[in-house]
């Protein structure tokens, strides 16, 4: 058995292996400038919403009763549930068509404004949509509603991306949606990277990250998914015996240490089939299968199709309209 260096306890990243499985695409929403009292209603949408407060105070809440927020300056929130969710200067407020509203009120240079007087609010938001088939494997984990204050000391990058953004659409200079769409990433990242820190846990391997023991055993995973793991050595690796390990390990993550393998290496090598021209050999391999007979079965066991098959279906899927 070939030891497992303190290394390949730390150099690998899951959060990013998911989100590049995930395939995640940020698109930069409006501007909006809001005077006076209002109250907006928007309709059901795909995976996630995000927006922050760039001046002033707005209240968020959404039609599924996950909560109601009072957002100040600074402040961003994730929405993950799809559903209907409303903005409003006054939380007593009957809200209007939004999408109306911004189809009559934008201006030649980009900027959704309306009403007049006081009190004033600035926003800007955005939207990250996910591969379908593998969504689930971060919006499961995410409560449907997330609020990170702009006053936290650690929210300093996303202060940051706040004002990048803030410069961004008031000069509306060329390049500022790719420019947006590289802020969003950023912006993603460190909501989850302070959900992550925050004191209550995500479900699932997103929490387990943060545990000191688990975590260390999941990066060694994803560093070498071709390896002969087994539950000893990486319970030895993190300073457990087997049995301590493998009970926090289900504990946290909702599965044992090898199911939890198994789970991701099919997940790599659905994306593997889908967007690469690799042989299912070479794919095998890859991901710890002796060979390409033994990771069909297991494939399909997973899937209810072989990889074959499944490669063959993708081929022939157009590819969906962004919402």
């Amino acid at each position: 058995m070939i030891p497992i260096q303190s290394s390949e306890l730390r150099a690998c990243d899951p959060l990013s292996d998911m989100l590049a499985l995930l395939d995640v695409r940020s698109f930069l929403s409006r501007r909006i400038e809001a005077s006076g009292p209002w109250a907006l209603r928007f309709p059901a949408y795909r995976h996630m919403k995000f927006g922050g407060v760039i001046e002033g105070t707005r209240w968020l809440w959404t039609e599924s009763g996950a909560g109601m927020l009072e957002l100040e300056a600074g402040d961003f929130y994730l929405l993950t549930d799809g559903g209907p969710y409303c903005f409003a200067s006054d939380r007593d407020a009957v809200p209007m068509d939004g999408l109306g509203v911004m189809d009559r009120h934008l201006q030649a240079d980009g900027v959704v404004r309306f009403g007049s007087g006081a009190p004033r609010s600035v926003g800007v938001g955005g939207r990250f949509v996910l591969d379908d088939e593998t969504s689930g494997l971060l919006l499961s984990m995410l409560p449907p509603l997330l609020h990170i204050r702009g006053s936290d000391p650690q929210a300093g990058a996303l202060r940051a991306a706040l004002a990048l953004i803030t410069h961004e659409t008031e000069t509306r200079r060329p390049g500022t949606a790719a420019i947006g769409s590289g802020i969003c990433a950023i912006i993603l990242v460190n909501i989850l990277r302070l959900h992550l820190a925050g004191g209550e846990r995500p479900s699932g391997w997103l929490g387990a990250l943060n545990d000191r023991r688990v975590g260390a055993a999941i990066r060694a995973m994803h560093c070498d998914l071709a390896r002969r793991w087994r539950v000893a050595e990486l319970a030895a690796a993190v300073g457990m015996s087997r049995t301590a390990f493998a009970d926090r390990f289900r504990r946290l993550v909702g599965l044992a240490p090898l199911e939890y393998l198994i789970h991701w290496r099919m997940m790599k090598a659905r994306e593997a089939l889908k967007r690469e021209r690799a042989p299912l050999a070479d794919i095998a391999a890859a991901i710890g299968y002796e060979s390409e007979t033994a990771f069909s079965l297991a494939f399909k066991r997973k899937f209810g199709e072989s990889p074959g098959r499944y490669r063959k279906r993708q081929q022939q899927v157009v590819a969906p309209q962004v919402d």
